[in-house]
């Protein structure tokens, strides 16, 4: 009997778990039990995806640079990621500022709504921690993300999943030091990440066994969590924009896999869609990033020299559907508060948020920080930033979920096209499973 893809049992966990919170939430007592009970079962599957995170970054991008043979062909590779990173960045960017003008959601606005949500959510801890988190990026100066690039000890970048970019910066650094030295005097440090990156990827495999349960968990929380579905109608027309934005952002994609990579792009979505369902359950993409590059590599077929570096380095930088979120977030709030933004201000936001989604940290509402120096970049008011804030917050997390979607599908498909450009796209890549040596142990 034919197993069931993967794809789909995330996809019925998805929808079992959005059924059950919907009926926690109609019972006093469910969003109690669902916390207690369900929550930490979601809570566990994302920590061991940001558990082998770290050592997945480390062993496959040494083992994709040291495989190079040649440095010349790393800068090759560098180049082209961050020029096309930077491409899709602002196409993201310049198409959310296009539908929010056109469409106009901010216009639709009740004075009574902008009460109610400011009242709501202007007080709300997470509206205060993200000003709060803002206001200490803000005074940094502008060269600070490329400081922060460079650890002072790489131990303690390693042990945190936040300082992605220095794990990143060092580790190539080992790993050209290793092409340098030698291929005699590098083969038993080579040996020992080679290796290491098979376990890792093994882990990947195991954890994917329980992604449908996980998942379930997931949805769960969030459906019981929620807004008042009162305020969550209230802003559907500003959802409704952002959704379009990402869904057009799919469809860009799917044209540039198309017609660079010469791959059908339903193909490409196919082989994808286990990493983009869990980048929508967990809202982040550095938790997903273990499963992006295990499907890029066994499924999509791109080689392990492009995947170790393209894939870590998007999921740090490359932010698109949060770019979009942050032109559209801008302009709808300046529309609801009566703000104008002239066209020169609406540029300044382009570039604005180019910078501000390479810093942005990838984790779930990080967005949201970067969105109030977005807003200061266009002079808006100092003491209307918790009210923007205010107007969004209800609907941050749904969205913050199908955009993660959208930097996860960006990353594949960059790293899809650059291997094609360098030669690094196999036409049948050979997929593992969880079991295939379980007869030598069992």
């Amino acid at each position: 009997m034919k197993k069931m893809a993967l794809h789909w049992k995330i996809m019925i966990g998805m929808v079992l778990g959005l059924l059950f919170g919907f009926g926690m939430s109609s019972v006093a007592w469910g969003e109690d039990f669902v916390m207690d009970w369900i929550a930490p079962f979601g809570n566990i599957f994302i920590k061991l995806l940001k558990l082998i995170a770290v050592p997945l970054i480390v062993a496959s991008l040494i083992k994709g640079v040291s495989d190079l043979k040649d440095i010349s062909k790393f800068k090759s590779i560098g180049l082209r990621t961050m020029g096309i990173y930077l491409f899709t960045t602002t196409v993201a960017v310049i198409l959310g500022l296009v539908l929010v003008n056109v469409i106009q959601p901010g216009e639709g606005i009740s004075e009574e709504t902008i009460t109610q949500l400011t009242s709501k959510y202007q007080n709300d801890s997470g509206v205060v921690a993200k000003l709060e988190e803002a206001s200490r990026q803000k005074v940094a100066g502008p060269l600070k993300f490329v400081e922060d690039m460079v650890p002072d000890n790489a131990i303690a970048a390693i042990g945190n999943n936040r300082m992605m970019l220095q794990v990143i910066f060092f580790t190539i650094f080992m790993a050209i030091s290793m092409l340098l030295i030698g291929e005699k005097s590098a083969k038993p440090l080579k040996k020992f990440f080679d290796s290491l990156n098979d376990v890792v990827l093994k882990m990947v495999d195991l954890i994917m066994l329980v992604a449908p349960y996980a998942v379930f968990a997931l949805l769960a929380t969030v459906v019981v969590s929620s807004s008042n579905p009162e305020i969550l109608l209230a802003l559907v027309k500003y959802a409704g924009v952002v959704l379009l934005g990402l869904a057009l952002l799919i469809v860009f994609y799917c044209i540039l896999v198309s017609v660079f990579a010469k791959k059908n792009p339903f193909w490409f979505l196919k082989q994808l869609s286990p990493a983009q369902l869990l980048a929508f359950s967990t809202s982040s993409s550095a938790a997903t990033l273990p499963v992006t590059m295990e499907r890029v590599e066994e499924h999509i077929g791109v080689d392990k020299e492009v995947s170790s570096f393209v894939l870590p380095v998007g999921a740090t930088v490359n932010m698109d559907g949060t770019s979009l979120y942050q032109g559209i977030a801008a302009v709808f709030i300046a529309q609801a508060l009566s703000f104008d933004l002239p066209l020169v201000e609406q540029l300044t936001i382009v570039f604005t948020a180019i910078l501000a989604s390479i810093g942005t940290a990838a984790v779930p509402g990080a967005g949201m920080v970067m969105l109030v120096i977005v807003l200061e970049s266009v002079g808006f008011p100092a003491d209307k930033y918790a009210v923007g804030l205010a107007l969004i917050f209800a609907v941050d997390r749904p969205l913050d979920m199908f955009r993660t979607v959208i930097n996860v599908t960006g990353d594949a498909a960059v790293a899809t096209i650059v291997a094609k450009s360098v030669g690094k796209l196999h036409d049948k890549p050979k997929a593992k499973n969880w079991d295939d040596n379980y007869d030598e142990v069992k």
